[in-house]
Parts: structure tokens; sequence; C-alpha cells
């Protein structure tokens, strides 16, 4: 037996090897997701990948930053960072790294750097732990419509000495719903196509619509309506992009066929480099091309002519809570290259998210801008009621649209135009009016009066920024040519022009336009036609009207391609 002072002080040996619980404080809550049912709790033993958002040495000084480098008249207009310049006010101070190191450590919990800048940590641990970890019990919640489910909690803690050294932990707090994707409308008799789009144009004035559109909308037709150049950019320096997620795969003979019938002037042959991420794939099996993600390469290549093209598709093995939107801005920071423009057609409900979640997207797409990259987002196609037609008694505002970094894209239709009524707008509930579009919102909101008073967020930021044609786009789509609707139309077009305005910048020895909201508001407004007739209805209203100057349907409107090009001193 042993002798009882050796048990004794095995017993303080054992209990110094075991860290007292540090005290701990809620960082995080939110209330019970919409849509989503709570089955119970997460078994102990499952594996669950959690990412550790660290503090920042400085992002409000790289915010000061990025919104000198973007306006047009500061003398830094222009002077883009590298990743080095980025990285200093990215990193978390060693400080912070050590507190957070150690607490892991702590835990017997390894992490991987996963971000360009250091500031994101990854861990896998049992939910057992996590629990532990977190102060909190993560469940399985199941959609109700789809029936996805997903590991999340409602609050988590984290120990009080580091609060001020951890933004977020996630996914944790995020609900994303499953995403819709266009329709897709195949036309047998291109009668019937003929009246459908007859109705949907507008003819006032005297104005006749062009004749490259009394069909369909075509690159040719887009063309016509907004003086976009059919000729071929120049500079191999110059880069496009499109976002692929949620298995939507972009078929290179479906842009063929496309190319073949609404752009011969260019070689068929012409396509699109592939990039992945999370373990993103594109096979070519005509069965599995994407609706979305052919229309998104379809009008890239197709009207930005001769811009080199890339599709990046997000693959499954993301951990980030959002589908791989922070796995993506990760991957491009990092480089070596990344696009002068990014074109996003999918999105969220703002309510999906908490504002941590949010806050760190939008400072992800503020990083990237600042290199030099413009970040364009379709706006949604559900009016005032969020990324899709649902029922609501407040106006839901989508996401990342209300992220001022970002340069949403509304959706109109008809010649001369109006607001197309799915076209998602309003004002973000996380986000305060940017400066750069104060005296824009105040004036609409003096004009709106009282009007759904107490249903959005007056003082918030206010989207989307901009429109474009969104109905009716003619695609090919296996084996098939036909029709879609939604901004998905609307934002990879309006990517395209901003790359042909690069290509001529950059021919110049001129920077690229970069994050574009300060010029487009500024210089650029008179480059804009201003929409002024539609709404956007949804939650049992009319939703905003369209008017003279800004408004939450079309934002400052559609480009003058020619005039736009001046503003950008090109």
């Amino acid at each position: 037996m042993f002798p009882r002072a050796f048990f004794l002080a095995a017993l303080a040996l054992g209990a110094a090897a075991v860290p007292s619980r540090r005290a701990m404080a809620v960082h995080e809550s939110r209330a019970d997701p919409r849509g989503f049912v709570n089955t119970g709790a997460a078994s102990s033993d499952t594996e669950i990948t959690l990412r550790i958002q660290m503090a920042h040495t400085n992002m409000a000084g790289l915010e000061e930053l990025a919104y000198d480098i973007a306006t047009p008249s500061s003398a830094n207009y222009g002077n883009h960072l590298t990743v080095d310049e980025l990285t200093d006010f990215v990193k978390p101070t060693e400080a912070t790294s050590s507190a957070v190191l150690e607490w892991l450590s702590e835990n017997n919990i390894e992490s991987t750097v996963i971000s360009p800048a250091g500031d994101t940590l990854s861990i896998t641990i049992p939910v057992s732990q996590a629990n532990e970890l977190l102060d909190t019990t993560f469940s399985v919640f199941s959609h109700l419509d789809s029936g996805k489910t997903m590991i999340r909690t409602l609050a988590y803690s984290i120990p009080t000495s580091l609060q001020g050294h951890i933004d977020l932990v996630y996914p944790t707090l995020s609900f994303v719903r499953p995403q819709a994707i266009p329709k897709f409308t195949s036309h047998k008799s291109r009668r019937e196509v003929k009246r459908d789009i007859e109705q949907r144009m507008i003819v006032h004035e005297g104005r006749a619509v062009p004749s490259s559109c009394t069909e369909t909308i075509t690159p040719t037709c887009l063309q016509d309506i907004y003086g976009i150049p059919s000729a071929p950019g120049t500079q191999a320096s110059n880069s496009l992009a499109v976002s692929g997620f949620i298995e939507q795969f972009a078929n290179q003979a479906d842009l063929k066929e496309f190319l073949t019938s609404f752009r011969p002037d260019i070689p068929s042959s012409t396509t699109f480099k592939l990039q992945t991420v999370d373990g993103g794939s594109n096979p070519q099996t005509r069965s599995e091309a994407g609706i979305e993600a052919n229309l998104d390469t379809q009008y890239t290549v197709g009207v930005a002519t001769g811009v080199p093209t890339s599709f990046i598709s997000v693959g499954e093995n993301n951990a980030d809570g959002l589908d791989g939107f922070l796995d993506i801005i990760n991957f491009l920071i990092k480089g070596p290259t990344r696009p002068l423009v990014l074109s996003t057609s999918y999105g969220f409900d703002e309510d999906e998210l908490t504002l941590s979640e949010v806050t760190s997207l939008c400072n992800a797409y503020m990083q990237l801008g600042s290199l030099g990259t413009s970040i364009l987002f379709s706006s949604g196609d559900g009016g005032v009621s969020g990324s899709q037609s649902q029922s609501c008694t407040t106006f839901i505002p989508t996401a990342p649209s209300g992220c001022p970094f970002v340069t949403s894209v509304g959706a109109t239709q008809g010649f001369p135009e109006t607001a197309a009524s799915f076209s998602s707008g309003g004002f973000s509930n996380f986000f305060p009016t940017p400066s750069f579009q104060s005296a824009d919102v105040a004036s609409f909101l003096s004009k709106l009066g009282n009007t759904n008073s107490g249903k959005f967020n007056a003082s918030g930021r206010g989207f989307p920024d901009v429109s474009f044609q969104g109905v009716n786009f003619e695609i090919a789509f296996d084996t098939e040519e036909g029709t879609v609707d939604g901004t998905s139309c609307s934002s990879p077009s309006f990517a395209s022009v901003i790359a042909l305005i690069n290509d001529k910048l950059l021919a110049q020895g001129s920077s690229p336009l970069g994050f574009l909201n300060p010029f487009l508001y500024s210089t650029g407004r008179s480059a804009l036609n201003d929409i002024t007739s539609g709404d956007n209805p949804g939650c049992n209203t009319n939703g905003f009207s369209a008017g003279t100057g800004w408004d939450p349907v079309t934002g400052l409107g559609t480009p003058n391609f020619a005039a736009l090009l001046a503003a950008a001193g090109a």
C-alpha cells in the first residue's frame, strides 16, 4: 500500500495538472431561428469544427483607409493595398494570439491557422468538449421545409479574460436556409416567348424597343440598351470571376451553344478558368449543369468580351456556417492572384445570421476591396420580403447586400426600364447608413414620409446600389435554350460592365476601380440611368417605390457605359 504522504502528494500534483475553470460570460445569443426546429441535443461524441475569429490589430484604421482609397476626390484614390500592408491591419496582436492559444492549450485543444493574416483558428473537437469549452449545449436543428439539419446553439460563452481578444466563434448561431436558384423556362415556341416579352416591354414617349430585344434579353440586347462594346478587352492582367455554391456547376458545352447562338462574333471555344475552394468541382456531364452557374458564366463570358473569366466552385467541405462565403474570400485574399471583379448571385436573409457573423463577413469584403477587387452581389428576389418571396410582418433585408463594402445590384425590366417587382431592396438592421449614401437615403426617406413606418430600419444601410435588366434572360441549359428571371441575371451582367471599364483603365496605366460605392455615389452617379417607376411588394405591402434619385428598389439606376467610362477617367 502507498504511504499516506505519497498519496497526498499525488493528489496535489493531479490538481495542479487540471486548470481551474475560468470565469465565463455570454458572448453571443440569439432568438429561435425562423423556419427551424430544435430536435434535441447533439450526440456528445459527434465531432464538430469551429472557427475562432480573433480581434484584429486595427480594423478601424483599415476601414478609414479603405474608404480613402475608394473616394475619387482623395489624393490616395486607387492606391490599393498589398497583402503585406493589409496583414498589418488584420493580424491579431501578439497578446491576443497568446491569450487565445493558452486557453486552447489548457483544454488540450490543437488549432490550425486558416486565414491569410492569422486571425482565424480552426478546431475540431467532440460536441461534449465544445459544450464545456463554450459553456453551452449544442443541439441538432432541422429546417422545416427541406429537412436539412445542422448542429448549432442559441448562446455561447467565452472566458471573461478573453473578452476583447475573441470577436466570435462560429458556426454557432448561424441558421442559413437552403438557397434557391432561378427557374429555367424552356421555350419550344419562339412565338410564345415573343408574346411574353412584348407584354413585359413598355413602350412610351414614342421610343421603340431595340430590334435586338424584341423577343428575349441577350448579350446583344444588353449592348444596345446600355452601349456596352462588343470589341474584346485587350489586357491580360484584367480578370473577372463568378462564385459557384451549392453544387451549381457551369457547363462548357452549354456555354459553347450559348455563344454560337447569341455571340456568334466571338469564338464559340471561348471559355472560363476553373478555381476550386473547399473541395469544389465542376463536372461536365450535361445533366449536372446548374441553371445559376450557367447563367453567371454565360453573361460574363458573353458580355465582358475578351476579359479573362473564372468560375470559382465552392464545395461542401466548408465549416464557416455560411456555405463557404467566408472561405472563398480568404482564398482570394491569400492569392497569389485575385479577380479585379467578383460577382455572386447567392445570398441570405439578414436574420439568418448574427451581427458578429455579418460583421466578420463584411470585414472580409472590405479587405478584398482594399486589395483592388470590385465585389458585386445580387440583391435578392423577394422584394421587401427578403431573398425569396415569403410571409412576413416586417421587411426582411438581405445579406450581404447590407454590407457597405459590396455593391448590391437590383433588377429592372422593359424598355424604357422599370423596376422588376421581385427586386429585393430595403435597409439593413445591422449596418448604419454609410456616409457615401447618407444624403440619398435622407432624401428618399423625406419623400417616403410615414409610409410603412415601423416595418424597416430607417437608419440602416440602404440597398441596392445600382440595377440592371433582370427579366427574360436567354441562356443555354442541358441542350435547350430558355429564359430565366432574377437579380441573378443583373449582378454578373453589371460586373461585366465594370470589368470592361477596368480593361480601359489598365490599358492606360490606371488602377482598376476596386471598391465601387464611393465612386458610384459621387463621380459615377451622373453615368447611371435613373429608374423612376415600379415597386418591390412584399409583407402584404406594396414595398418601396422607385422614384427620382436613389431608391431601395433600383438604387442609383442602370449603367450608361460611355458615361461611366468617362466618369472613371478612361
